[in-house]
């Protein structure tokens, strides 16, 4: 199964929509709340999501080597590939 993080707001909707997304299908994933982080983490949260084509928006989320910016559940089942979509 490939690997699956990513960065999100504490108080944003769609990230925890994205959350739930993972959790629903029992897909682990690893979780960081950017606006919890310290500086130093912010910083480089931020220059690991604009080194992937980020402009900053939440959440974002890396699945393998592929990465998606904002709450899209069609892009995360394609990216997780056959039989990992709970159906």
């Amino acid at each position: 199964m490939k690997k699956v993080k990513m960065y999100t707001l504490s108080t944003c909707l769609w990230c925890k929509r994205t959350k739930q997304f993972f959790q629903d299908r029992n897909i682990p994933f690893e979780a960081v709340e950017y606006d919890k982080a310290d500086e130093a983490e912010q910083e480089r949260i931020m220059s690991e999501m604009r080194s992937k084509g980020c402009g900053g928006s939440f959440p974002f989320v890396c699945i393998g080597s592929d990465a998606v910016q904002g709450y899209d559940p069609d892009e995360f089942e394609r990216l997780l590939g056959p039989g990992k979509n709970g159906k």
